[in-house]
């Protein structure tokens, strides 16, 4: 039985290849590099895609919020103008009956189908 002095371990050492942290050389998987570039090009390509979409999916959001601040300001013109509105205000309990007759003829009738 042959004992390996430290100089011999040294020399065993300093003889093999440099390899990664799992030690296995840098270049011994070629499938695996050009898997691992291919996935690397389509995450870039999905991540400018991705980031388009969302400046656009933005832009639109905004104006739409805009539109309907707009709509909603002159909808609240119309009913502080609207004839309903002031016979509502002169009339609560007519009104109120008005209501809850439409409400339950609407119910009368979904209920039905």
């Amino acid at each position: 039985m042959a004992i390996q002095t430290p100089q011999g371990v040294t020399d065993n050492l300093a003889s093999k290849k440099p390899s990664t942290a799992n030690g296995v050389g840098e270049k011994s998987h070629p499938v695996t590099d050009k898997l691992q570039e291919t996935l690397h090009s389509s995450v870039d390509k999905l991540a400018s895609s991705a980031s388009r979409a969302e400046e656009t999916l933005r832009s639109s959001a905004s104006g739409t919020s805009e539109k309907v601040a707009a709509s909603k300001r002159e909808a609240e013109q119309k009913w502080l103008g609207s004839s309903v509105r002031k016979y509502a205000v002169e009339n609560p309990i007519a009104a109120a009956s008005v209501a809850f007759a439409a409400g339950m003829l609407i119910t009368s009738l979904m209920r039905k189908k």
